[in-house]
């Protein structure tokens, strides 16, 4: 859709403010509720970039655990100068999945090990309990292994034997060992003791404390940073790693899914998509596949919203295509994936699902088709799929691409192409300055309330990019809060929203700024993190107008403002973004029937610097400040500090 700015809009972007003894009056309509927000507004959207899986929030601490990297023993080095011919990688290409494994030759007992540098180091924990595993076979008993944990100074802080039995067939190993002490790039030595020869693959450790303690799960704090968000739904795998670089290397739900041993490696496509961070050790296991995600999804009370390729390679790299008449592989796993989900356990996929642990179904609703597509081919290919979804499934709702772009020829190409097919929801993306997300705080003001639904996929605003670790600034965070307010005042027409990417890993990132930054122990949101939370902690249910005069408030003033009532609650929500350097006194006067009962909660966003951010040292320098307020008769009246978010619950009956 074209829009022609606002005056209100372009006073906004010039930075017009208002003084604080300029009290500005707005009406809340509290008693004309102008729709409902949707069910599933706020979410989160994970991509497997910046280490955002392995290295990230799936907790395995061993790098290349089964030897499947293009260079086998990258992140291993061999310990003692052994003979040549001790270590021998085996391909034995009858193993589905994971055809690679390590030989150890030891005709007599000298000392020769392995050490693995994990993702950037390994964080461990004092007093914590690591469990180390492998697959391994050997036919004549010999040979038994000792593991080290090591820190930085390679100080040995744990250690275990682990003796191997004999056998022709592949068997489990495990044995777990306590840490003695912190340590953030640790280190892991594997000892093989004894003579004869032994096999080995899928060398592994793994914390016992992981998500609902899942053994071999997820990583803890990871989980409960995205937990505590109460997000509405997880978009998943990404991105554009669904697309690939080319399709040889898209995501291909169907290897991710089964035994873990058994799913087959590939590179991720971050590895060296930036040749300023170019990430060669960057591959994905599938560790963390589609049961996960879906598994993830159901622990943290999210709707799942899977997005799968449409028979095209990413376009700004290869750009491949899969022919019309060979499209049946691509929808055919479509077809599979909602069984996998849904299905019966008596299905294929669904019989599946049971054996992984899950009988339930996992009541999937909605499915992504392409990412970022665009043009003609994009239209072609999602037609098809749309007419045998809707024959098959008609109660799966389609979501579909607008492209990599808010406006230009594209988006108006697709945005009308989409339109006319009765889409159910058409996925937007844009990565903006700050500038921009104030400009469009009306975007959505006009759009077409009988047309298909929009589901705001990825969202950032931008200072500058790329930009190191937690370069989240808060003039970023701000924008976005006042962008916010006109997709929660259109929240019967924009169903779904997602900052995205979600995570970055201070020591392996490729892209930024990013919602949540890691490193291997410790996590903190950014601005905007806290500013997506404040939106998804307090939805509502029904959109109430906020007026400045008879219009809404989208920048007049460089003021922004947004309510919800919660009929759950008998609450009123009101957001107001103050994006002046000086404070501004404001009146809501609620046009109700219904009277404030107590005290109102004011949360509050806020600093006068803009340039501030959040940081592994700092992790809290922006953070929300609550406190409790009692507003007189059927109006507030408050003063917004300078270059504020502000949160307002107020009980009304």
């Amino acid at each position: 859709m074209k829009k022609i700015l606002s005056l209100t809009t372009v006073l906004a972007i010039c930075g017009s403010f208002l003084y604080a003894q300029n009290a500005v009056d707005l009406k809340v309509q509290l008693d004309n509720a102008s729709g409902k927000i949707s069910p599933h507004m706020w979410g989160i959207f994970f991509e497997d970039i910046n280490l955002g899986a392995d290295g990230g929030i799936y907790a395995e601490l061993v790098k290349n655990r089964s030897f499947e990297f293009d260079h086998p023993m990258m992140g291993w080095k061999r310990l003692e100068n052994v003979p040549e011919g001790t270590f021998l990688i085996v391909n034995d290409g009858r193993r589905k999945g994971n055809a690679r494994s390590l030989k150890i030759h030891k005709p007599t007992d000298f000392k020769t090990g392995l050490q693995n540098e994990g993702f950037r180091g390994m964080g461990v924990k004092k007093g914590d309990g690591y469990e180390f595993s492998l697959l391994y076979r050997q036919a004549s008993p010999g040979i038994r292994i000792k593991v080290e944990l090591l820190n930085e100074q390679d100080q040995v802080i744990g250690t275990a034997a682990l003796p191997l039995s004999q056998g022709a067939s592949w068997q489990t190993g495990s044995v777990t060992f306590t840490s003695s002490e912190t340590s953030p790039k640790g280190k892991l030595n594997i000892w093989f003791e004894g003579a004869g020869d032994v096999e080995v693959d899928m060398l592994s450790l793994f914390p016992q404390d992981t998500w609902k303690n899942r053994p071999k799960g997820l990583r803890k704090d990871m989980v409960q940073i995205l937990a505590d968000m109460e997000p509405d739904f997880v978009r998943f795998p990404g991105g554009c790693i669904v697309e690939g670089r080319d399709l040889a290397t898209r995501f291909q739900w169907k290897k991710t899914v089964g035994p873990i041993e058994e799913r087959e490696l590939i590179i991720n496509r971050w590895n060296t998509e930036f040749s300023h961070r170019l990430t060669p050790d960057y591959f994905q296991t599938f560790g963390l596949g589609f049961y996960e995600y879906f598994l993830l999804s159901e622990d943290i009370g999210a709707e799942p919203v899977p997005i799968l390729n449409c028979g095209m390679a990413c376009q700004f790299n290869t750009g491949e295509v899969v022919p019309l008449d060979e499209l049946d592989e691509y929808i055919q796993d479509a077809l599979d994936l909602i069984e996998f989900a849904n299905g019966d356990t008596h299905t294929p996929w669904g019989k599946l699902r049971a054996e992984m642990g899950h009988p339930a179904p996992f009541n999937l609703k909605m499915l992504g088709v392409g990412n970022e597509n665009w043009g003609p081919q994009y239209i072609e290919r999602l037609a098809i799929f749309q007419k045998i979804l809707q024959e098959k499934h008609p109660e799966i709702q389609i979501i579909a691409s607008s492209g990599t772009d808010p406006n230009g020829e594209r988006f108006d190409y697709l945005d009308e192409k989409l339109r006319d097919m009765k889409v159910d929801i058409i996925d937007e993306h844009y990565y903006r300055p700050p500038a921009w997300f104030l400009s469009g705080a009306d975007r959505y003001d006009d759009y077409d309330r009988n047309g298909p639904k929009i589901f705001a996929g990825e969202y950032a605003s931008h200072t500058t990019r790329p930009q190191g670790p937690g370069r989240s600034t808060w003039e970023a965070a701000l924008s976005e809060a006042a962008f916010l307010t006109g997709l929660e005042r259109n929240g019967d027409v924009v169903t779904m929203a997602s900052y995205a990417p979600l995570f970055g890993h201070v020591d392996g990132w490729q892209w930024s700024p990013d919602l949540i930054w890691v490193d291997n122990l410790n996590v903190y949101g950014t601005p905007s993190y806290h500013v997506q939370k404040l939106y998804s902690l307090n939805k509502g249910t029904d959109i109430i107008p906020v007026k400045l005069g008879d219009q809404n408030v989208v920048g007049q003033d460089s003021l922004y403002a947004s309510a919800v009532y919660d009929a759950n609650t008998k609450e009123l929500i009101v957001k107001f973004v103050n994006y002046n350097e000086q404070s501004v006194e404001a009146n809501f006067q609620l046009d109700t029937k219904k009277k404030m009962k107590g005290n109102a909660t004011k949360i509050t966003l806020a600093n006068a610097d803009r340039n501030v951010v959040n940081s592994l040292e700092e992790p809290l320098r922006i953070k929300p400040q609550t406190e409790q307020v009692n507003y007189k008769g059927k109006a507030i009246k408050d003063t917004f500090p300078p270059y504020s978010f502000t949160v307002i619950k107020i009980p009304v009956q």
